[in-house]
């Protein structure tokens, strides 16, 4: 390698399969299964291992979680993308629908808005989101999330609207 050339990182991401974790919770309700997958008796599903984030609390309509940002996060101006803020606001609000819904119900996001108030790098310490239900319904959900710094400033909020249904049984088209 050429002195003059940037030394080549690299992160691998291994995962297991979702299709077994999606048919373990089929038949748990969410709060039961986000926290199975907190206490680490379900595997991760693969968007955890390919971000790096963790589940660390689970309540009804509330769950956090905690991101350790690296520079594989980053985008081309040294921050941490935001893509990668959005994606975990995304998730953390949907946990945090998905903690309400009983066996046999699932959700997706409709809608996310998400407001950037400062940049974070990695180095500068852990993250924390934030999830709330601020509406469930038995058709939609209305979530809202948090993204603190150590500090507990605030790096971006977001909101989303879930559509909620009921889960096909295995092997349904």
């Amino acid at each position: 390698m050429d002195s003059t050339e940037p030394a080549l990182r690299e992160r691998v991401v291994r995962w297991q399969d979702p299709k077994a974790l999606a048919a373990a919770g089929r038949g748990m309700g969410g709060r039961d299964f986000l926290q199975a997958l907190a206490d680490g008796r379900l595997p991760p599903p693969p968007i955890a291992d390919l971000v790096g984030f963790t589940l660390t609390e689970i309540g009804e309509g509330r769950v956090v979680l905690v991101l350790v940002p690296d520079e594989s996060h980053y985008n081309p101006i040294g921050s941490v993308h935001g893509g990668v803020i959005a994606t975990v606001l995304d998730t953390v609000m949907g946990c945090a629908v998905h903690s309400t819904l009983p066996a046999g119900r699932g959700y997706t996001t409709l809608e996310i808005k998400v407001n950037y108030t400062r940049p974070h790098r990695a180095g500068a310490g852990p993250v924390r989101a934030v999830g709330r239900v601020i509406h469930a319904g038995r058709q939609t959900a209305v979530a809202e999330a948090t993204l603190v710094d150590s500090r507990d400033r605030v790096l971006a909020h977001a909101s989303t609207t879930c559509l909620i249904f009921d889960i096909p049984a295995a092997g349904a088209p």
